[in-house]
């Protein structure tokens, strides 16, 4: 099978009726180049001799330089002339079949008519294989089947988008991109394991901290393993990989196979262990101190509890078969500009224009807008600015004369740039509306990157010296905040030694901010430069680093590939961390077929658990970005035909159940509306709408959206409730669906209905990375990072934390509202809690832990609004906030006064607590400022 393009990839065609026409291509090295005026090829058509009863063919010396579409005409033209079946080629148009041709038996299509053909992979193929006659069949185009649009509807109802609605489209890039990602899919799943899939073990291969080895007794650790309702404990060192703790169990259960029901023919082959209740299983050749859920354990300090089972039916995940052919490697690539260029051509030969060929300013025509609804004030004035950029680098702005307000206004001028079309860098965008663009009587295409003719004397010229006092001024710039603007002075230095900061991966991101992108010849510099380095691949892994170059200061396609290049050797688990950003970043993309969208699609093919949470970001951006609707639509369907069936269907049961509550919020929240109390008649009605629902219409079981080790069962309906909100939202209690679970609790879920909840989702996940960075040096914060995920446009769910109470609660539970001004309430709440002494210290321990980690974090991550309402506590001392509604020190005001006066929260009580009270100090207090200052440094 092919696989997908490389990194370097060369720039697109851009049709002058289509400046925005958006692809993705690969390297076209000139050694594959191919210099011949005309290529051999046999077409294979449509139509049956009727002599022969085989296909017509037609044998044609193609020239080099035509378009697909041209050679679609000639065939066409040639069929006509030599009256193969008039009946068939007069009623039709060329638009009517498509091109195909096989490789490694696959077929592919070539499907851009806009190519120039001695560009296609076809023609590298067959000079590889020393074809001196290439074949290529001509086929009907098919309308696809009922099963086929009956399944599309499908997705498209898991999208949350109908993909193959082009009402809306201005040009081909949504169906270009769907059919471009099948290829990368295609090669995904012939390289998946089955097993592995079916299983996704949950590792985190990062040192165990110190803190944790603290707990274990010589290396060696216990685990309960059940079979049926029996269960048998062994001893395993933590070293141990999933097989051998099998093996150490049956040599355990010798003589105790009848009791546990195993029979004497099977062996630990046939088995795997699973997390009792949870849909996470101990797989692969990896130490089980490596396994996610054990870590949790050995740090919650629990039995760690495990079920012996068969391995799930690899069969379950099978993928539907595809109908679409795979499109050619090639598709999109414009060839060199020595092989585009007008320059010395005779005009019969020229049949595309190379951007480059093409020095004139450029310009739009600026037609009008309509404006349906007239302002009050007459005096008014309306004008047209238009600017180009690349990322958030200004290339050029211009503007119309004002003009007064009318129904039409119309301008019908053309605005010239100051900026040559050959300067026009890939990934530009225009940001104007009722635009015209310049034609020209063929293609225009936008060539693949040329060696500058600087780049000879581009080594020599910078490996000269730098002296000194340049030297100290070029490592401050480096060294400055990602944030902190470069001034022009900065620029000039970066750029005029820029090998220098080829040097140092940390100093990319600087110098790719000093390029003039503007420019063709710094443009080819910087991809020469890029191409030659190898100092990035070899440098140690820094996500940072790679962000920053995904972020939307950057939209040169070469400069985001080199970022990805950076996170292909992240772990699962990395890429779990980080893959709220890195789907922001998709935004910033220039193009739908991006190197990142195809990142993101690999590693949700290769882990359920991070497609799982892949599709809900997706669909969450679907719902609320209405600009890049498209984008997100057609990478989660790139991911939904490619994840498996049994995947498709918890998906499905997701996405009824989003929709069955929010369906019930909407309707409880008309029935007491603008009231933050909640009368008894409310939670009747909700109740009732629940049992309806129950018997009606809800999926028996589905898996949690912010947890999908997790199965939920049944509404709990006598534990359901709405909560004394604005926004209504539901307290809903599930059963666990798992039989093996051994946890007599509830799921809890807070179903919300009008809060926006991805900024939560931000603090949540940076709370996470901040937890994974302080592991590093084994010091335990205790944080509660709760699960919570947005799941469509303003709807979401929350986790209801286990024997959690907030602050507030606490203190109007105990003397009602003077509670607040009693510093000895909270502890008196935990000692009750807490009965025996050795538990108590535990939590209070735990509680100066956790205070100190979400004082560091509120501070740093600039978080206001804090009250005893937003801050909770557990029955075991975890303290932790919530409602993260006012971040990154956007406080609260009030008449333009602040209503923040502390940086972070720490009241009396919370002293009381550590046995701190006046001048008096304890040793649990000196514990909270030793670990806060070791947080903060």
């Amino acid at each position: 099978m092919e696989h997908q393009a490389s990194d370097d990839e060369p720039p697109v065609v851009r049709r002058e009726e289509n400046k925005r026409r958006r692809r993705k291509m690969k390297a076209f090295t000139s050694t594959s180049a191919v210099s011949t005026d005309h290529i051999a090829v046999e077409f294979v058509l449509p139509t049956t001799n009727k002599n022969s009863k085989y296909p017509d063919t037609l044998h044609l010396d193609v020239t080099g330089n035509w378009t697909v579409e041209q050679v679609k005409v000639q065939i066409w033209h040639r069929a006509v002339t030599t009256k193969l079946c008039p009946e068939f080629y007069q009623k039709y148009s060329p638009d009517h079949c498509m091109l195909l041709y096989q490789k490694k038996g696959n077929w592919y299509e070539i499907y851009d008519k806009q190519q120039v053909f001695q560009t296609l992979d076809c023609i590298r193929y067959w000079k590889a294989l020393r074809k001196e006659v290439g074949k290529i069949h001509l086929v009907i185009r098919q309308q696809p089947n009922e099963d086929s649009l009956q399944y599309q509807r499908f997705l498209n109802h898991l999208i949350g988008y109908d993909v193959t609605d082009v009402s809306n489209v201005h040009d081909d890039e949504l169906e270009f991109t769907r059919r471009k990602l099948l290829t990368p899919r295609k090669i995904e799943l012939s390289d998946r394991d089955p097993k592995l899939y079916s299983m996704d073990p949950w590792i985190t291969p990062k040192p165990l901290p110190e803190y944790l080895l603290s707990k274990i007794s010589n290396n060696h650790i216990l685990v309960v393993i059940h079979k049926d309702t029996t269960s048998q404990t062994i001893k395993v060192s933590i070293d141990d990989t999933p097989v051998q703790v099998l093996q150490s169990f049956f040599t355990k259960i010798t003589k105790k196979r009848a009791i546990l029901g195993i029979s004497e023919d099977v062996s630990e082959s046939d088995f795997v262990l699973r997390v009792c209740g949870r849909e996470e299983y101990l797989y692969g050749n990896y130490a089980i101190s490596d396994f996610h859920w054990i870590r949790q354990c050995l740090k919650n300090g629990e039995e760690i509890h495990l079920v012996l089972e068969h391995p799930p039916d690899p069969e379950l995940d099978v993928v539907q078969k595809e109908d679409w052919s795979q499109v050619d490697d090639c598709t999109g690539v414009a060839g060199t500009h020595e092989q585009l260029t007008i320059t010395e051509k005779d005009h019969e030969k020229v049949f595309t224009i190379s951007l480059w060929d093409c020095n004139r300013k450029f310009r739009v025509k600026i037609l009008g807008i309509d404006i349906p609804v007239l302002p009050r004030n007459s005096e008014l004035i309306v004008f047209v600015e238009a600017s180009i950029f690349h990322g958030q680098q200004l290339l050029a702005q211009e503007r119309t004369t004002s003009k007064p307000f009318n129904e039409e206004v119309l301008w019908n001028t053309w605005l010239e740039f100051n900026i040559k079309i050959k300067d026009l860098p890939k990934g530009a965008s225009s940001m104007a509306d009722a635009i015209l663009l310049d034609k020209y009587c063929y293609p225009v295409a936008l060539p693949k990157s040329k060696d500058s003719p600087d780049s000879e004397m581009e080594g020599e010229r910078g490996q000269r010296e730098m002296p000194n006092h340049l030297r100290k001024q070029f490592e401050q710039i480096i060294a400055t905040d990602p944030l902190h603007p470069l001034s022009s002075e900065d620029k000039e230095l970066l750029w005029h030694f820029r090998q220098e900061c080829m040097k140092d991966p940390k100093a990319y991101p600087k110098f790719l901010s000093s390029v003039k992108w503007g420019k063709q010849e710094a443009v080819a510099i910087t991809h020469c430069l890029l191409e030659r380095s190898t100092v990035w691949d070899r440098s140690s892994h820094d996500v940072g680093l790679a962000l920053q170059l995904l972020d939307c200061h950057f939209s040169d396609e070469n400069v985001r590939t080199l970022a990805v290049r950076k996170l292909e050797t992240l772990e699962d688990d990395d890429v779990l961390r980080y893959l709220l950003q890195l789907v922001q970043a998709v935004k910033f993309e220039p193009y739908h077929d991006s190197a990142l969208a195809r990142f993101l699609l690999k590693r949700a093919l290769r882990s359920k658990r991070i497609g799982h949470f892949l599709f809900w970001f997706l669909r969450s951006e679907i719902a609320q970005s209405m600009h890049y609707q498209q984008r997100y639509a057609v990478i989660l369907e790139a991911y939904l035909r490619g994840c498996g069936e049994a995947m498709l269907q918890d998906l499905r049961k997701q996405v009824e159940m989003t929709e069955a509550l929010q369906k019930v919020t909407r309707e409880i929240k008309q029935m007491s509306a603008e009231k933050y109390d909640v009368s008894a008649q409310v939670v009747f009605q909700l109740r009732q709408k629940l049992e309806g629902l129950q018997t009606s219409g809800l999926p028996d079981s589905f898996k949690v959206p912010y947890d999908p080790g997790l199965r939920a069962g049944a509404l709990v309906i006598e534990q359901c409730k709405v909560m004394a909100s604005k926004k209504k939202p539901l307290w809903l209690q599930f059963k666990r669906a798992d039989p093996t679970t051994l946890s007599r609790d509830t799921i809890g879920i807070i179903f919300k209905d009008g809060d926006d909840l991805r900024q939560d989702m931000l603090i949540l996940q940076i709370l996470l990375i901040m937890e994974s960075i302080w592991e590093l040096e084994s010091l335990d914060l205790s944080l509660l990072p709760y699960g919570c995920i947005s799941t469509g446009n303003k709807i979401g769910m929350i986790e209801i934390v286990k024997d959690a109470t907030t602050i507030a609660n606490i203190q109007q539970s105990t003397v009602g509202n003077t509670g607040a001004f009693k510093d000895e309430i909270l502890s008196q709440w935990l000692s009750e809690k807490c009965v025996n002494e050795d538990k108590h210290q535990q939590a209070v321990e735990r509680f100066v832990f956790s205070c100190g980690g979400y004082c560091v974090a509120t501070y740093v991550l600039g978080i206001g609004d804090r009250h005893n309402d937003n801050i909770m506590i557990t029955e075991t001392g975890n303290l932790f906030h919530i409602d993260f509604g006012h971040i990154l020190g956007n406080y609260k005001s009030f008449m333009g006064i602040s209503k923040e006066r502390v940086p972070f929260v720490l009241t009396p009580d919370f002293l009381y607590v550590m046995c701190t009270t006046g001048k008096k100090s304890s040793p649990y207090f000196l514990q909270f400022q030793v670990r806060s200052f070791c947080f903060t440094c």
